[in-house]
């Protein structure tokens, strides 16, 4: 009795790949390109002026978690992107991309749609993004990696801490003292983790300006001065009229916001502080 091996068979592809694949075949047609895809449907290769292979992985991922109308654009702009990119750093490819990954904070009201960027909120206002060789990672480029976002995000923030130590100096605003970490790069908040390393960081935490992304201007929370840090930190920030014109509290690893409202009324300015309870509680605490 003889046996025959019998060579596995792909698997099945569902309706949504093979429309996806539909759509990838027809925008690489409007460019030119010919495509030929992976058997496993994780590549395609295009061929025109050029050849290319393009990883689909991500683009798949992302596409599954968005409408069908979306899919024409988002096809588009991967190809697009693939195309405008050859040659160059392969983003997709963890192992290319690894030691290049930075973070970069933003405020969310200057990222135009946050499903095309990769990244994680710091609160309400300020986004953390991720960054390979100065860039924003795309969704679809992360979804190939091997790794969950939140990791890629970990070492993004591991290389800022080698690449570089912030400088650090003491200022004055207005008589306030004020420490300020300066950096060559736009990741200072990522610094925020390690504080320690920079200056004595009391039980209730330091309060912190962010008037640009390579800057930090911090103030610690050890006395009822502190109320007077917050006016001189917010008008500060809102004179740069850069990163944030907010204060925020750093206090067991969260950054909050202190809300306080510059008001202009018969002809004099005053700011309305509104703190969140947790840090009223601590302003209460230290003005006894």
């Amino acid at each position: 009795m003889s046996f025959f091996r019998r060579e596995r068979e792909p698997a099945r592809r569902s309706a949504a790949e093979e429309d996806l694949d539909s759509l990838l075949a027809l925008v690489a047609e409007s460019r030119g390109f010919t495509c030929a895809f992976a058997r496993d449907g994780g590549s395609v290769t295009l061929r025109g002026e050029t050849t290319l292979t393009v990883r689909l992985t991500g683009l798949r991922r992302e596409a599954g978690r968005r409408a069908r109308e979306d899919w024409p654009v988002l096809v588009s702009e991967h190809l697009a992107h693939a195309v405008a990119t050859a040659g160059e750093l392969d983003v997709s490819d963890l192992e290319q991309a690894g030691p290049l990954l930075r973070t970069r904070v933003e405020a969310v009201d200057e990222i135009a749609d946050l499903t095309r960027v990769v990244g994680r909120h710091l609160n309400a206002d300020l986004v953390e993004l991720l960054t390979a060789a100065g860039r924003p990672v795309r969704p679809e480029e992360a979804g190939c990696w091997p790794v969950p976002t939140a990791r890629a995000l970990d070492l993004a923030v591991e290389n800022v801490r080698r690449e570089e130590r912030l400088q650090v100096e003491q200022i004055e605003l207005a008589g306030t003292p004020v420490t300020r970490l300066t950096g060559t790069a736009p990741s200072a908040a990522a610094h925020l983790r390690w504080l320690a390393d920079y200056l004595p960081v009391p039980p209730d935490g330091v309060l912190v300006a962010l008037p640009d992304p390579y800057t930090l201007l911090l103030h610690p929370v050890d006395g009822i001065g502190v109320v007077r840090a917050i006016e001189r930190l917010r008008l500060h920030a809102a004179r740069t009229g850069g990163l944030s014109p907010q204060v925020y509290w750093w206090h067991g690893g969260r950054l909050t916001l202190i809300r306080a409202d510059i008001v202009a009324r018969d002809g004099q300015t005053r700011l309305v502080v509104a703190p969140p309870p947790e840090f009223a509680q601590v302003l209460a605490r230290l003005a006894v």
